[in-house]
């Protein structure tokens, strides 16, 4: 029985019953309106694709190109930051943390390599354009990554064909975890917490989200995301 039957039972006259009925089904209706989740904001790496250059594919690097992978790691952790920020190009950082010296391989071929390392979640993919055409959902990417590898996999695997704008580090001089990169989506976005999902594969970041007053999912597979966005009303016919 719903809220406006169940006190319009109470309400004594029929004609009272019927109008406080009508009165809350309308309420009802508005609650549910209010609340009703109109917007996705994913990460990309580790949701949609691959991660896009996590230490996995760095030390994969590393052994292709028989670099130090301790090295490699410590001049990294130097510089992600302003790279994933925006305020270093990949040249920049590719000049610090492998062309400090001579090698026997170019900048070309050492970015071309990066670049191949990226793969699509196929499946989560089509599951996010089929969920958006069904209901209608605005996609916002809300994720860590430099400007040039951003800019490559956006176009690559045609992420811009569904994702209606990205909130990139690269883009904005913030990045998660930080507060500031999830007001700016918000801002944005122009919708209420409340009608927002966030979804993410690094626990600490789904977290922030929570703390933030957004429902975060912490991203494993597309079955295990699909079926908590089908306990929040966003399941597929």
């Amino acid at each position: 029985m719903s809220l406006a039957r169940s006190l319009a039972t109470k309400a004594g006259s029929h004609k009272e019953a019927q109008r406080l009925t009508t009165y809350l089904s309308e309420k009802e209706l508005l609650f549910m309106t209010e609340n009703k989740v109109s917007t996705l904001f994913l990460d990309i790496g580790g949701v949609l694709l691959s991660k896009g250059w996590g230490h996995e594919f760095r030390y994969q690097a590393a052994d292709k190109f028989g670099l130090d992978r301790d090295e490699m790691e410590d001049r990294h952790h130097e510089v992600f930051v302003p790279h994933e920020e925006g305020r270093m190009t990949l040249a920049e950082y590719l000049d610090i943390v492998v062309f400090y010296k001579k090698r026997e391989f170019t900048y070309q071929q050492f970015r071309d390599y990066m670049c191949s390392l990226s793969t699509a979640d196929n499946e989560m993919i089509a599951f996010i354009k089929a969920l958006k055409a069904q209901h209608g959902l605005k996609i916002v990417a809300v994720n860590n990554e430099s400007r040039e590898l951003n800019n490559f996999r956006i176009n690559k695997f045609g992420l811009n064909e569904f994702i209606d704008f990205f909130v990139s580090s690269c883009y904005i001089d913030r990045r998660k975890p930080g507060k500031g990169i999830f007001d700016l989506a918000l801002e944005l976005a122009q919708v209420a917490k409340e009608a927002i999902v966030y979804i993410d594969d690094t626990k600490m970041f789904v977290e922030v989200g929570q703390e933030l007053g957004l429902t975060s999912i912490a991203h494993k597979n597309w079955e295990d995301t699909a079926k908590q966005l089908a306990s929040l009303g966003l399941a597929l016919r």
